[in-house]
């Protein structure tokens, strides 16, 4: 059986954990988390699969609460990166962890 590094795995595991949060847990205003969830995003996780042009999509979801959103996951660790284009992905410790 191979073996994991304890730091690894422990990396590992606050990412998991940071990825199963709901949208409410990081700080989203209730009607930001109550659009998100009309869309069937209730998770990090589920956030991070979405593109901008996805989330704009959304009745009442502009610029403004996209904003929110990015700030939210900057405050858990995930960063966006701007790309050719207008798509944005968001990175965590400098890997695209959505590829839209």
């Amino acid at each position: 059986m191979p073996r994991i590094p304890y730091k690894s795995l422990t990396q590992s595991d606050e990412l998991s954990e940071k990825l199963e949060m709901s949208t409410a847990e990081i700080g989203l205003s209730v009607r930001t988390t109550n659009c998100l969830e009309e869309k069937g995003i209730f998770t990090v996780h589920d956030l991070l699969n979405c593109t901008r042009a996805d989330l704009l999509s959304i009745s009442n979801f502009g610029e403004k609460t996209l904003e929110e959103v990015y700030k939210s996951l900057e405050k858990i660790g995930f960063f966006r990166k701007q790309q050719a284009g207008d798509d944005i992905v968001v990175t965590r410790s400098g890997t695209v962890s959505s590829t839209p």
